[in-house]
Order: C-alpha cells, then structure tokens, then sequence
C-alpha cells in the first residue's frame, strides 16, 4: 500500500485492485425454519458483518460488506491485517478491497456502506499508530484516510463521530481495534478527562474537534446522588456512539470505571452539534439486576429517530426480568414493548414499530433454543405472538464460552447480532455451525 499526504491528517492511499473470487452462496437446513436461508460467505476463512444495528446490505441490496479475519481463538495483535471484503450476491463474488490493522472481534473492521449509492465504503485503519478512518471508492479503487476516526458515519456522509477507539478495550473487549501492546488496553488518566470524550470529523474539511468532553457529561448526570457520586471519582470511557436516521441526533453510551474496573452504565442523547446534551437512562435504571440474570444493555435508534430501543430491567416498573424497552430520546414516555416475552439479545424495530427482530446469549436460558443453537428471534408487537426464524451455532472454540480465563480479547464470543436489511424484508446474522465464522441471510419476503 502506497501513501501520499494531501493535507494534515489527510491522506491519500493506493492499494492493488483485488481479484473477484467465485463461491457458491450455498442454503442452510433448507426446509428447517420458518424462513429460507442461506450462507453467503465462502467456507474459505472467518468472516462477520459489522453490529446488529449496521446494514451490511448495499443501497441496491445488490452487494454485502464482511470482515474476512486473518485467526479466530487468538487475541488479536496490533499490526495484524484483515481484509474488507464486498460479496456480489447475484455474480456470488467475494472480493478484498482493503486491508486493515484496525479490527476487532464484535465489529470487525466497523465497514459502513455510504447512504447515497453502491460507491463508498467506510472503515478504520491505523496510520502513525493512530486509527483513523478510511473511504474506499469502489468505482476508482481510490482510498482516502481522515485525521479522525469513525464509530459511526452520519447518514449524509459528511460527519463521522468516535470515542478515543485505543481506550475502548479496557471497558469491553472487541469493539475497537488491537492494543497496542498485548494485554495492556489503552486508559485515561483524570487529568486527560477535561480533553477527552466524543469527537467529530468533518469529512469534507477534514477537520477533527472535540465536540463533548467528559466534564460536560459529568453536568448532565441525573439520578440519585449515589450516581452522581460513583461518576464523580470514576475514570469516565465512552463506548456506543449512534446517529439516529434523521441525522439530527447521536445516542451515546458513558461508562465509569474506579481502578480500571467496572462498567457502569447511563446512557444519553445529544443533537449532532453537541447541544441539548441529556442523560436519558440513568446509572441506576440502566444497572438494575434481573431475577433470571443480566442488566440493562444494547440501546438502538428507533428508526423514527426519536425512539430508542432497549433490553432494561425496569424495577422502578415493577417489572424483575430482562424486558424489551422503548423511550424517548430524553428518557420519557418509557413503555415495555411486548408483556409476554421476556428480552434478549440485540433488539431492534421495524420502520413502523410492528416488528421487533433479536437473538439471545446462550447464557439467556430463560428463551427456549434448540440445543447448541441460539434462536433469531421475531416477534410481531401488534399480537405480542413470537416466531422462531431459525437458529444458528455460535461456538468458535473454548467449549462455547465467550472468554477464557488469563486470555484477553473476545476471539471466542460470537453473537448473531441480526440486522435488518434496508426494506425490512431480510435478516443478516453471524452463526458458526461447523465452528467456522460465516454469515447468512434470512428472507422474510412474505412473513413481514
């Protein structure tokens, strides 16, 4: 790969045009579930699609963005390369158009395809041991490099929003990129807390800012004192960042940790110039336990962009177990979604709010499974009624358990992590029935 430095932090790189590879996008259990599905990755290597709440689909649903992993069951290290790769699903094609050091077992590369058209995709690379993110032209094989780096891209392509992504794993492996050195995850000290927090990246000046910082967090904190307290001598971190459709707010995850230990919660909103900054699920709401296991996780955008979604355990409700939630993006008109089945996994609504898709966690026993599977959940919130789409492995070694003792990382946990397809009329997801990482897609023409 060949750099050249338009600007300050602005660069333009040449990488070799890839070959395209024929494969044959091949069905899974036909005739098994309740819709057809198929594997659409080659069984030539260890692939995923990014995050449950990012279309992997191309604006014409004609082409499919995946991470293609170098290893699975190996801590990944700094340096190491995957590949962004764009299946063609009519000529099932697979094609690398870039290679990354930036890369993560939960998000992969975090590949976004541009809004507009087939054209742009975008990612993260490290250059100058700093990540930062990348467009790849699609058409010219042109690649350009930002000064910033990108958890989400703003649905106009024009802002990229980003915690520092080299502090990340020190909160939850598998979203960010490697440490830098094995087993040693970037922190921040408090004197660093007034520099840091949520920074932009405006794409056509390539210009980065530092849009909220931490003690500006600190000032919105609501709940009871005990909160307020706790964030008050925690080393705050940053972790989901999420524009909504409309392009006119970001959702943001804070957590506080006390000797690099603990997650700790709240969530807020915030418009995508930094103003009406607002916590709108508190430290206490979020952290409440559930009789049958977990806590809060996993908010999401409602796609009317004024809604999030949400697994919570409302004990202020009088509810004791993991329920689907929805509220404002200022914490009111908070509702449960469905009173007959229970929440899980990664939740997320139609257009229109009648469907809600999610999976599980293998340690979520409280939703039934076939054994050794984990189920793609689809329940319709007009009838409260579930269907089971299909089911899926997710064991990639350690005997199916998500982390092993005295190994760093996330290289054994596998989530489904289904996303809906841009017409709601498809579900991606990850599975690894043969212990392999691949992706399907499931085609719910006709059902939804």
């Amino acid at each position: 790969m060949g750099a050249l430095m338009l600007a300050p932090g602005l660069w333009m790189l040449s990488m070799e045009k890839g070959k395209k590879k024929h494969f044959k996008i091949r069905k899974y259990k036909p005739g098994r579930f309740l819709a057809p599905v198929n594997c659409i990755t080659p069984d030539d290597g260890f692939y995923l699609h990014t995050f449950y709440d990012v279309c992997p689909l191309s604006p014409s649903q004609r082409y499919f963005a995946v991470t293609k992993f170098p290893y699975q069951e190996k801590t990944p290290r700094w340096g190491d390369m995957a590949e962004v790769c764009v299946i063609d699903l009519q000529e099932e094609t697979i094609e690398t158009v870039y290679k990354t050091k930036a890369w993560s077992f939960q998000l992969g590369a975090n590949v976004q395809w541009g809004n507009a058209n087939d054209r742009y995709l975008y990612t993260n690379d490290i250059i100058d041991k700093k990540p930062v993110c990348v467009s790849i032209d699609l058409e010219t094989h042109a690649v350009k490099a930002y000064s910033g780096s990108k958890y989400d891209i703003a649905p106009d392509e024009k802002t990229i929003a980003s915690p520092n992504l080299l502090t990340m794993n020190i909160h939850q492996y598998g979203y960010a990129v490697p440490d830098k050195a094995y087993n040693q995850p970037g922190t921040f000290s408090r004197e660093e807390m007034v520099k840091e927090g949520l920074w932009t990246t405006d794409l056509e000046t390539d210009t980065t800012k530092l849009l909220v910082n931490f003690p500006q967090f600190l000032e919105k904190v609501e709940g009871p004192e005990e909160d307020r307290a706790y964030y008050q001598k925690s080393i705050l971190y940053l972790f989901h960042t999420k524009y909504n459709n409309q392009n006119t707010r970001i959702l943001q995850v804070m957590r506080g940790l006390v000797n690099n230990d603990g997650r700790d919660a709240s969530l807020f909103s915030m418009n995508v110039d930094g103003s009406n900054l607002k916590q709108c699920l508190t430290r206490e709401q979020w952290n409440h336990k559930g009789k049958f296991g977990g806590s809060g996780n996993h908010p999401n955008w409602h796609p009317d962009g004024e809604h999030v979604i949400m697994n919570c355990i409302p004990r202020w409700l009088g509810y004791e177990n993991m329920m689907f939630c929805q509220f404002r993006y200022d914490g009111s008109d908070f509702k449960i979604l469905s009173e007959m089945h229970l929440g899980s996994g990664h939740a997320t609504v139609n257009a229109d709010g009648s469907y809600l898709l999610a999976d599980t966690y293998p340690k979520q026993n409280w939703v039934a499974s076939p054994k050794g599977e984990v189920p793609i959940r689809l329940i319709d919130l007009r009838t409260d009624e579930e269907q089971m789409i299909c089911s899926v492995a997710t064991n990639v070694g350690n005997n199916g358990l998500a982390y092993k003792k005295g190994e760093p990382g996330s290289q054994y946990k596998l989530d489904p992590h289904p996303a809906w397809s841009r017409d709601y009329k498809k579900v991606c997801f990850n599975g690894a029935p043969e212990g392999r990482r691949q992706v399907f897609m499931a085609d719910l023409t006709g059902i939804v």
